[in-house]
């Protein structure tokens, strides 16, 4: 089975969403599955060194503190539903995940997906700044990759065009917000839906790849 799953790094319901799809894949356990990672880079105008985040969440949002504040309450309360963590308290900046995508790219395939939770642990546990190259490098080498190497290759510009050109073409093929998920290049799921809704995806997807028999 493929999936194809679109992401950002900074989007807390792409957590939850990832947590749900890998809860119905650990119940399903019926065949091989390959994930893809996509980028889908909300808001790339973000710099470097990142904006303040409550009051950069305001701006876009268009709300007061208390109304942010209770959109923070109510994703932090989805994700303990989901057991994963999301501690609005610890995230100090708005970044830009531009370097995070680049990083989950160069992964290796045996561990792309931990590198992906890495990265997610990082921002929504952490509170780090994963536009920063030394907190990208750092996660990297903690799966193992070689520090001199990955170093050159974040700051080949071809890879960091590709996490670009790849996002962009995801918005230009209807794609307009994530998690979005493709399942065997026929089933597609938009939305952190819960563990029951993946099962009954990944079920239909597996049945319309059986050969009809003649």
């Amino acid at each position: 089975m493929l999936i194809d799953i679109f992401h950002d790094t900074v989007c807390p319901w792409c957590r939850i969403g990832k947590k749900h799809l890998f809860d119905a894949l650990a119940q399903q356990q019926e065949q091989e599955v390959h994930i893809r990672w996509h980028p889908f880079l909300l808001d790339n105008t973000v710099p470097v060194e990142g904006y303040e985040f409550r009051s950069f969440m305001q701006n876009i949002k268009g709300m007061k503190a208390e109304e942010i504040q209770q959109i923070f309450d109510s994703t932090q309360r989805a994700g303990e539903a989901a057991r994963v963590k999301l501690d609005f308290d610890k995230i100090r900046l708005a970044v830009n995940t531009k370097l995070s995508h680049q990083l989950i790219a160069l992964a290796p395939a045996n561990v792309k997906n931990d590198v992906v939770e890495a990265i997610y642990q990082a921002y929504f546990e952490d509170g780090l700044n994963i536009g920063n190259f030394d907190v990208i490098v750092a996660i990297g080498t903690a799966y193992q990759m070689n520090a001199s190497e990955l170093k050159l290759q974040l700051n080949d510009r071809a890879v960091s065009d590709a996490v670009i050109a790849e996002s962009t073409f995801a918005q230009l093929n209807g794609i307009n917000s994530v998690p979005f998920f493709v399942i065997n290049d026929k089933v597609k799921v938009n939305g952190s839906h819960s563990v029951e809704v993946f099962l009954e995806t990944l079920n239909r997807a597996a049945l319309l790849d059986i050969p009809a028999k003649i």
